[in-house]
C-alpha cells in the first residue's frame, strides 16, 4: 500500500501546479489589467486563456493516453507547465502573456484529466478515494502558498505579476523529474498492451507483495467492452463438503487454485439482489435510476471485515491475487513474445530469464471433475486437478494461491452445458464476481435458509450475489480451434477485437458517460472557478476592506489575505473529505454537501438584495464565501473527478475521461469569462442566484442518476453499468 501512497503523492504535484496557477492569476489579474490597460473582454480572455489550453489538449488526450500510456501525458504536462512558466516570467506583452497562459493550460489540461485516472488505476479499492482526494488537497495547498505570495507581494511599492506567475516554474522542475524517474506506468495500461510482466512488476511495487497474479487476472477481465452482465444469487459451499452433481440445479464455481472449487445453489425468486427481498423500502423509489439502487444493495449489506472470514471463502475481501501461472510456450508479453520461426527473441538487457520473464498472464485455470469430463468431451483429469488453458488451450502449469479481489469481492469462473439456438448442446463460459452478501449465510452445525422455507443443517455456507458476464478473454469464435477447452485471446487481441467508437455505443459505457458528463457540466454551472478565480475582486466588491481597516492596508491586500484564509481553511476540510471518502462514500458526501452550498448561496443573494450596513455585509459575504469553499472541496470538489476515473473501462476509460474533461473545461470556459460581464450586468446577488438555482439541479441528479462506487474493484463498478435494466425493473416490480 505504501507504494501506491507515495506514487500518488508524486503524480498529483500537477494538481498542485493547478492550484498555485488559479490564485496567482486571480490576483496577478488585478495588476495585468492595470499595466496593459486590458478591456473587460480581454481582462476574461487571459484568465480564461489557460482554460482554452486545457480544452483544446483534453480533446485528444484521451487517445493518446490509451495508446501511449498514462506516465508519458504526465510528463508532458510537467514540461508545459515549466516552458508556461518562463514565458510568463518574459511576457512583454499582452499577445505573448496569451501564448504562456495557452502552453500553462496544456499543462493543467494533462494533469487533471489524467492524474485521476492514473490514481485510480493504480490505488488498492480500499483507499482509493482517499488517493483520488489528493489532488483536491495538493491543489488548495498550491492556492495557499500562491495567495501567500500574492499578499507579500501586494504589500510591495511596485508587485510585478511576472514575477507572481513565473515562480511557477519553480516547482514544476521537480515535478518533472519525480515524474520522469519515479512515477511507473499504469499496471492497467500495461496489460492492456499484453505487457505482463511490467504489469507484475509494477503491482509487486505498489503493493509490496510477491503475490499479485489474482489482481493481474482482474485487469485481463476489466478489458472487456459489451455484452450485458446479469445478477444472480447463490448458496454457495466448497466442493469439499459435498459431492459435485446430487444436487439439481447446481453449478460448479471454479477458482484457479487447485482444489479450489465451490458448489452454488441458484437461490430462487431473486432475479436482482438487494432489490427484491433486502431492501423493501427502496423499490418504491420509482424515480431513482435501478443501476443507483443497485449499487447501493451492496453497500448497505457489505460484510464487515472482521466477521466475513469464512472456511468458503478464506481470503474473501483481501487485496491481493489469485494465481501465478507461469509457462513455456506461447508468450502473452510482447516483449518476450516468441517470433513465426518458433525462434524466442533476445532477452533485453539486464534482464534475468526468470519465471517473470516468461510470464503468460494470470490465465484463468479450469478444475475439471468428472461429471463435466463426461458431459464435454474433456480428457478424464481427476477431481481437483487445475488444467490451466492458455489462448491456444494448451494444458500449462499448475498454480499456488488464491484471495480475493478486493471490497469483498471474489473471481471465479464456471462452465455448463446450454441449448444452443439450434437445439444442440454447447458450452458456455462464464465469469462471476462473487459478493457474500453480509455474514456466512451458516456457520458450521447450524441451520440455513433455502429457499422454499426449508433448511439444511451442516456445511459451511455463505449466500452470495454473482454478477455473471463473459470473461474477457473467452473468445467463441475460436472454441471450435480448440477442443481441450475455452480459447484465451492475447490482452492486446481483446483490446483489438472492438474498435473504440463502436465501444462508446455499447449501453453501460453510455450510461456511465450520462453521469459522468452530467456532474461534470454541473460542478461547473454550480460556479466553483467562476467565484475561484475572481475571488479578491468578488470579496472587494464586497466591503471586506472594512474588517481588515485597523490594519492599515489596501482594500486589493485585504482581499488576498482573506483569499489566503479561505484556502488555509479548506485543507482541513478536504482531510475530512478524504477520511469519509471511502467510510461514508463519495454519493453520501454529494448528498450532505450540496445542500450546505445552496444554503450559503442562498444567503449571499439575500445578503446582497438587503441593505444591512457595511460591516453586517462584508461579514456575511466572507462567512459565506469560506463556507461555500470549505463545503466544495469536501464534495463537489473531488468527486466528479473521482466517479469518472472510476465508471469507465479499461478499454475506453482515457477516451471517456478526455469527454467528460472535454465538457469540463468548456462550461469552466463559459463560467470563467462570462462572469466579469455578469458582475457589470446582474450584479454578484443575480450570480449566486444562477449558481444556486444550478446546485438545486445537482442535488436532483446525484440523488436520480449518481451511484456509490466506494470500495468496489474497478473491473466490478463498470460491469455494474452493463446489467440489463430490464432484470432490474422486474426486480423492482417484485
Amino acid at each position: 500500500m505504501k507504494g501506491a501512497v507515495l506514487v500518488a503523492l508524486t503524480a498529483t504535484i500537477g494538481n498542485f501546479l493547478q492550484g498555485w496557477d488559479n490564485a496567482t492569476i486571480a490576483g496577478a489579474i488585478l495588476y495585468i489589467k492595470k499595466e496593459l490597460d486590458l478591456s473587460t473582454s480581454m481582462e476574461g480572455l487571459v484568465v480564461a486563456m489557460s482554460l482554452i489550453g486545457a480544452t483544446a489538449i483534453t480533446t485528444c488526450s484521451g487517445a493518446i493516453s490509451d495508446s501511449v500510456g498514462r506516465r508519458p501525458l504526465l510528463i508532458m504536462s510537467a514540461f508545459f507547465y515549466f516552458v508556461g512558466s518562463l514565458v510568463m516570467l518574459w511576457s512583454p506583452n499582452v499577445y505573448i502573456l496569451l501564448l504562456a497562459r495557452l502552453l500553462d493550460g496544456f499543462g493543467i489540461g494533462l494533469a487533471v484529466t489524467q492524474v485521476p485516472v492514473y490514481i485510480s488505476e493504480t490505488a488498492p479499492p480500499e483507499i482509493r478515494g482517499s488517493l483520488n482526494t489528493l489532488p483536491q488537497f495538493t491543489g488548495s495547498g498550491g492556492m495557499f502558498l500562491s495567495y501567500c505570495l500574492i499578499f507579500g507581494m501586494s504589500l510591495m511599492a511596485s508587485p510585478s505579476w511576472r514575477i507572481m506567475l513565473g515562480v511557477l516554474g519553480i516547482p514544476s522542475v521537480f515535478y518533472l523529474l519525480f515524474a520522469f524517474l519515479y512515477l511507473p506506468e499504469s499496471p492497467r495500461w500495461l496489460v492492456s498492451k499484453g505487457r505482463m510482466s511490467e504489469a507484475k512488476k509494477v503491482l509487486k511495487r505498489l503493493r509490496g507483495t510477491e503475490d499479485v497474479s489474482g489482481e493481474l487476472a482482474l485487469l485481463v477481465e476489466g478489458l472487456g467492452v459489451g455484452g450485458k452482465a446479469s445478477m444472480e444469487e447463490y448458496i454457495v459451499e466448497s466442493a469439499q463438503e459435498k459431492e459435485p452433481g446430487a444436487e439439481k440445479d447446481t453449478k460448479m464455481l471454479y477458482g484457479a487454485t487447485e482444489g479450489l472449487s465451490w458448489i452454488a445453489k441458484p437461490v430462487t425468486g431473486q432475479s436482482a439482489p438487494g432489490l427484491a427481498n433486502r431492501h423493501g423500502s427502496r423499490v418504491h423509489q420509482s424515480f431513482v435510476d435501478p443501476i443507483v439502487t443497485l449499487f447501493e444493495s451492496f453497500h448497505d449489506n457489505f460484510p464487515d471485515q472482521g466477521s466475513m472470514r469464512s472456511a468458503l471463502f478464506p481470503n474473501f475481501g483481501s487485496m491481493i491475487s489469485t494465481a501465478d501461472v507461469i509457462a513455456h510456450g506461447d508468450q502473452w508479453d510482447e516483449e518476450n513474445q516468441e517470433g513465426e520461426d518458433d525462434e524466442p527473441t533476445a532477452e533485453p538487457a539486464g534482464v534475468e530469464d526468470d519465471d517473470d520473464d516468461n510470464l503468460n498472464a494470470p490465465l484463468i485455470s479450469r478444475q475439471t471433475t468428472s461429471m463435466e469430463e463426461k458431459d464435454m468431451g474433456i480428457p478424464p483429469v481427476s477431481h481437483g486437478t487445475v488444467m490451466n488453458l492458455g489462448y491456444n488451450g494448451s494444458v500449462l502449469g499448475e498454480t499456488v494461491s488464491t484471495t480475493g479481489i478486493g471490497g469483498g469481492w471474489q473471481l471465479a469462473w464456471t462452465m455448463e452445458d446450454r441449448e444452443g439456438e439450434d437445439g444442440k448442446k454447447e458450452r458456455e463460459f462464464k465469469r462471476m464476481y462473487l459478493h457474500q452478501d453480509g455474514g456466512p449465510a451458516s456457520m458450521r452445525g447450524s441451520l440455513v435458509s433455502l429457499p422454499g422455507g426449508d433448511y439444511e443443517e451442516d456445511g459451511d455456507c455463505i449466500q452470495a450475489s454473482a454478477l455473471v458476464g463473459n470473461p474477457a478473454m473467452y473468445s467463441k469464435e475460436l472454441l471450435d480451434q480448440y477442443p481441450v477447452g475455452p480459447a484465451m485471446l492475447h490482452p492486446s487481441e481483446i483490446v483489438s477485437q472492438v474498435p473504440t467508437w463502436k465501444a462508446l455505443l455499447d449501453p453501460g459505457v453510455k450510461r456511465a458517460l450520462i453521469v459522468g458528463v452530467g456532474i461534470q457540466m454541473l460542478q461547473q454551472f454550480a460556479g466553483i472557478n467562476g467565484i475561484l478565480y475572481y475571488t479578491p475582486q468578488i470579496l472587494e466588491e464586497a466591503g471586506v476592506e472594512v474588517l481588515l481597516s485597523d490594519l492599515g492596508i489596501s482594500s486589493t491586500s485585504a482581499s488576498f489575505l482573506i483569499s489566503a484564509l479561505t484556502t488555509f481553511l479548506m485543507l482541513p476540510c478536504i482531510a475530512v473529505a478524504m477520511r469519509l471518502m471511502d467510510i461514508s462514500g463519495r454519493r453520501s458526501l454529494l448528498l450532505a454537501t450540496i445542500p450546505v452550498l445552496i444554503a450559503s448561496l442562498v444567503i449571499l443573494v439575500i445578503s446582497c438584495m438587503v441593505n444591512m450596513g457595511s460591516v453586517i455585509h462584508a461579514v456575511i459575504s466572507t462567512t459565506c464565501v469560506i463556507v461555500y469553499f470549505c463545503t466544495f472541496v469536501m464534495g463537489y470538489g473531488p468527486i466528479p473527478n473521482i466517479l469518472c476515473s472510476e465508471i469507465f473501462p479499461t478499454r475506453v476509460r482515457g477516451v471517456c475521461i478526455a469527454i467528460c474533461a472535454l465538457v469540463f473545461w468548456i462550461c469552466d470556459i463559459i463560467v470563467t469569462y462570462s462572469l466579469p460581464v455578469m458582475l457589470t450586468s446582474i450584479g454578484l446577488g443575480g450570480i449566486f442566484a444562477i449558481y444556486a438555482v444550478v446546485c438545486v439541479i445537482s442535488l436532483v441528479f446525484v440523488y436520480l442518476k449518481v451511484p456509490e462506487t466506494k470500495g468496489m474493484p474497478l473491473e466490478v463498478i463498470t460491469d455494474f453499468f452493463t446489467v440489463d435494466p430490464k432484470q432490474l425493473k422486474a426486480a423492482k416490480a417484485e
